[in-house]
């Protein structure tokens, strides 16, 4: 068994001195496919690309004025860690998530993100493309991490492959929320474009990045064996009444403060009518 040593914010978007923790990793950097080998590399500036990564960074500028609820959520996104994703995740994924209450999905989640975040390790240090906060000397929407992030490599987005990861881990284990967890993990990497941290082809890179770590994953026999004890543990909370999900008819209560979704894992208003998912319970609004 590997042992590989983390940071609590690890590679894209580190703000602060990290915490380390020991993780069983199911690979090792070095036996994680290498990105550099076989992903393009960032746009060049001349590029038409490069004038999509433009519009986009003017587009989740104009987000953080005229959506300020969504700009809260990348707010939240910024901050890079497992516990965040346990926090955002939870509602849409059905089940609260915590080390004590499902410490078989807990341990699956921690180990399988951590060693997906590996394979951005390389294109990294590769390419250390400049952010755009950076390059345009431009205020961004959580200005304590700018300083650090000014001389850590853009592409490709290390948050947007814990987010994309996290959602593609959790909905092989819960496939009937695979809408809404799916959306919320598109929803992650976005929050990275709004934030001002990241271009759009840091994100799609990060989202290709994700699927091909998460594909790897599925040759550990460690890690098969875990995923077996997680979706277990899932039914097995599901079935028992405890923690899980319960379909009613009736109004949730505080929708917008209380952190409600839509089905398609965007955050809930009060103008939304259907399935609205709140407190680990699916509500019908009429």
């Amino acid at each position: 068994m590997k042992k590989i040593l983390i940071f609590a914010m690890l590679l894209s978007s580190i703000a602060s001195v990290k915490a380390q923790d020991e993780v069983d990793a199911y690979f090792t950097t070095k036996e994680m496919p290498d990105m550099v080998k076989f992903l393009p590399a960032p746009p060049d500036t001349t590029s038409t690309r490069f004038v999509n990564d433009i519009m986009q960074y003017m587009w989740g500028k104009e987000q953080r004025v005229v959506n300020p609820e969504r700009a809260e959520i990348a707010k939240r996104d910024a901050v890079y860690g497992l516990q965040t994703i346990i926090e955002e995740f939870s509602e849409p994924f059905g089940m609260n998530i915590s080390e004590e209450e499902t410490p078989e999905i807990y341990k699956l989640l921690r180990e399988a993100t951590a060693t997906c975040d590996s394979i951005c390790t390389l294109p990294k240090q590769h390419y250390m493309r400049k952010r755009p906060f950076a390059r345009f000397n431009e205020p961004t929407l959580v200005p304590e991490q700018e300083e650090s992030h000014r001389t850590n490599g853009s592409y490709p987005s290390g948050h947007t492959i814990l987010g994309w990861s996290s959602a593609l881990l959790l909905m092989e284990i819960n496939p009937e929320a695979a809408d809404t967890l799916m959306a919320r993990g598109y929803m992650y990497g976005e929050s990275r474009v709004i934030a001002g941290y990241h271009w759009q082809s840091d994100v799609d890179a990060a989202r290709l990045a994700a699927s091909v770590a998460y594909a790897k994953l599925h040759t550990s026999d460690r890690f098969l064996e875990q995923m077996a004890k997680a979706r277990k543990e899932f039914q097995e909370k599901k079935n028992g009444g405890t923690n899980g999900v319960k379909a009613v008819a009736e109004e949730p209560r505080n929708a917008v403060n209380g952190r409600a979704y839509t089905i398609m894992g965007t955050p809930a208003t009060s103008q939304d009518r259907g399935i609205i998912i709140q407190d680990n319970q699916k509500f019908l609004r009429r």
